[in-house]
């Protein structure tokens, strides 16, 4: 009996934050699969969640451009950013990357702070995206740095947010507690013909037990102090945005995907975007140009990864979504990691048949995120000699039975 080894490997990950993008990742785990089987067929098909690199990605995959600008930055100082146009819509359509103007990748580790962050270079981008003629705006959400409920995204585009005494508020969502009100007169009229849709883990809630600033905020630098300021800070927002809106702030505070982005879902959402899970739009609306499902029905096995697998992964991160449709179509999945942390068995229910973590030995997050690509290479070599050593087990007792 000869040994069962795969012949057509699927090669679909997500990004690593603030070390490797999904196309890096792609290709060091498909170098350390040709290690061990050189002759295999491996198609590699990075996927965009909304977070850092998807503007980039959609741009190459449609044949389209991005387009550079200089924006605000999260912590108020100028950085250099950018949007794409694509090259495959029927109408002038730009992808918005809110984490290429307010990642947390872009907030220095001294001054992480929610609290204090804000989203005005999102709108400037908007703006730009404006400028440039588009008719349709796509806002990938994922990656960010921020808490402030999109005020800074709704401030560059025309807004104000005003305290008691009349006069406009900081930037941030610590700042949000001591708002009055909202005002949306002077939002760019250009809006109003342009669709907006931001791309997003329904998952995340603007306000509640589960909201973001709970969940995220001490991803972000927050103390338990300030992600309780934080979480009334949004409650009072969603009211006041309802009430300058005309929406529902049940809505607004508990609507799949308001919380996204650090609640960027809530602010736009108020002025008329829509909120659209990040798999319909990024995979089977035909945007990013991948037909995944059909990559992997096509596939023996299907390599995913992420920079971490622990309890979030199933709730609409991009190893869960490739296992829900491998898992449909009868095909085993693997995940790599960057790190492994709790509840991490809860993917096997989700699709995931094995999961490995990519650091061999202990060392800081610095030199990990500097080595990524290395370390993922290689751990994917260390897991693909596992798995022909299996094979090869599987065989030999068949021969002897």
């Amino acid at each position: 009996m000869a040994m069962s080894i795969p012949q057509r490997i699927l090669v679909a990950p997500s990004g690593f934050k603030e070390s490797l993008d999904a196309a890096e990742v792609a290709a060091a785990i498909a170098a350390g699969i040709r290690r061990v089987i050189p002759g295999v067929h491996i198609t590699t098909a990075p996927l965009s969640d909304g977070g850092e690199g998807t503007a980039a990605a959609l741009a190459c995959a449609t044949g389209g451009r991005l387009v550079p600008r200089r924006v605000t930055g999260p912590v108020g100082d100028p950085v250099d950013s950018h949007f794409a146009m694509l090259g495959n819509a029927g109408r002038p359509t730009a992808v918005v990357e809110m984490a290429a103007a307010a990642g947390l990748r872009l907030v220095p580790a001294a001054l992480r702070d929610p609290g204090r962050t804000t989203t005005r270079g999102v709108g400037e981008l908007i703006l730009a995206a404006l400028d440039e003629g588009a008719e349709r705006i796509v806002v990938g959400c994922g990656d960010s740095g921020t808490s402030d409920g999109g005020a800074g995204a709704l401030r560059a585009l025309g807004a104000r947010v005003l305290g008691e005494d009349g006069r406009e508020l900081a930037e941030g969502g610590a700042a949000l507690g001591g708002a009055a009100a909202v005002e949306l007169s002077g939002l760019d009229p250009r809006l109003a013909a342009c669709r907006i849709e931001l791309a997003l883990n329904p998952y995340n809630v603007l306000c509640g037990p589960t909201g973001v600033a709970r969940v995220f905020g001490p991803q972000k630098g927050a103390t338990p102090e300030q992600v309780e300021q934080l979480s009334l800070g949004l409650e009072q927002w969603a009211q006041l945005l309802a009430d300058a809106a005309g929406v529902s702030a049940d809505y607004l505070r508990t609507g799949p995907g308001t919380g996204a982005s650090g609640g960027l879902g809530a602010g736009l959402a108020a002025i008329g975007a829509s909120l659209v899970p990040r798999f319909d739009l990024l995979l089977d609306s035909g945007l990013a140009g991948v037909d995944l499902d059909a990559h992997i029905a096509g596939a023996d096995l299907v390599v995913t990864a992420e920079g971490a697998i622990d309890f979030q992964t199933p709730r609409g991160k991009v190893p869960a979504e490739v296992a829900r449709r491998a898992q449909a179509a009868g095909v085993p999945v693997l995940a790599l990691a960057g790190s492994i942390g709790k509840d991490a068995a809860d993917v096997h229910a989700a699709g995931i048949d094995a999961i490995a973590g990519i650091i061999p030995v202990p060392m800081d997050l610095d030199h990990a995120v500097a080595e990524g690509a290395t370390l993922l290479r290689e751990a994917t070599e260390r897991t693909f000699r596992v798995l022909l050593l299996g094979s090869a087990i599987s065989s030999r007792l068949g021969r002897v039975a």
